[in-house]
């Protein structure tokens, strides 16, 4: 059956009544607050005492807007007899947030958890210049990213627990053990 002529123009015009009767919902957004979903891209946000400088973030940004410095130090021996050795502490950390593209490579290559997501946006600067932000700021950033997720409790446990776990019950098996036999010499725990 061949369609009717003007039909497709009576569907939008239909359309576009039923939108003009709705009432309209505006987010009134500097007065109110987003309500932003639980995993939201905002800023990313450097914990500096988990950062040993691998490089690893900066290498593996696309961008190239993670810039760091660094120099080595030597550590004397933990122990006498023990020998010198050396690492790098951080002497610049910045990232140009006018380069970013938010992809959060960075925070996935980062083997010691110094790098994290923060829901905040709101960080509009008048000078590009002032986009990039250095390891100060960056600190300030981890004040505002939220708590981890629980773990689902039909979930394995993580490794690392498990063997902590392990460890501890085997000193605490130790020291009760211990416990008789300081009992039996008459001494006190």
């Amino acid at each position: 059956m061949p369609p009717i002529p003007g039909s497709g123009l009576a569907k939008g015009l239909a359309v576009t009544l039923r939108t003009m009767t709705r009432k309209t919902v505006t987010a009134q957004y500097p007065d109110t607050q987003p309500e932003l979903p639980p995993r939201s891209r905002g800023v990313i946000g450097l914990f500096e005492e988990n950062c040993t400088v691998c490089m690893l973030c900066a290498r593996e940004c696309p961008d190239w807007c993670i810039y760091i410095d660094s120099h080595k130090e030597t550590v004397p021996p933990a122990a006498p007899g023990g020998r010198e050795r050396s690492r790098n502490v951080l002497d610049r950390f910045a990232i140009d947030f006018s380069l970013c593209m938010y992809c959060g490579i960075c925070i996935e290559v980062c083997p010691f958890d110094a790098l994290f997501w923060s829901p905040e946006f709101e960080y509009a600067e008048t000078d590009i210049h002032e986009l990039t932000h250095e390891r100060d700021k960056l600190r300030e950033w981890m004040w505002t990213v939220p708590e981890p997720p629980a773990l689902d409790p039909g979930a394995e446990e993580p490794k690392e627990i498990a063997a902590a776990r392990k460890t501890a019950d085997k000193l605490a098996a130790q020291e009760k053990a211990n416990e008789p036999a300081a009992d039996e010499k008459g001494g006190t725990p």
